[in-house]
């Protein structure tokens, strides 16, 4: 039995990478009567968890997943935090 350590994966563009889906957030927020929201950018969330013994082995494991599937590298980047 190999223990499971759970991570999150928080996905964001880049700066400088245009975020239409955010700009359409904001302006929906500014409609909705919150006109102080500015500079929305969204990005994805995920979790998950990892078959392995330790929490450098796990956080090396889900960053090469990123690298691979989970984020886009040229135009996102990824943070990675295992939970012990």
């Amino acid at each position: 039995y190999a223990p499971c350590m759970r991570a999150r994966v928080f996905v964001t563009l880049k700066a400088g990478v245009l975020d239409p889906a955010g700009k359409a957030v904001e302006k929906s927020l500014h409609t909705l009567g919150f006109p102080e929201a500015s500079n929305v950018r969204l990005g994805k969330y995920v979790e998950l968890e990892v078959d392995a013994n330790d929490p450098a082995t796990s956080k090396k494991r889900v960053e090469q997943m990123c690298s691979k599937l989970l984020a886009n590298t040229v135009v996102e980047n990824f943070r990675v935090e295992v939970l012990t």
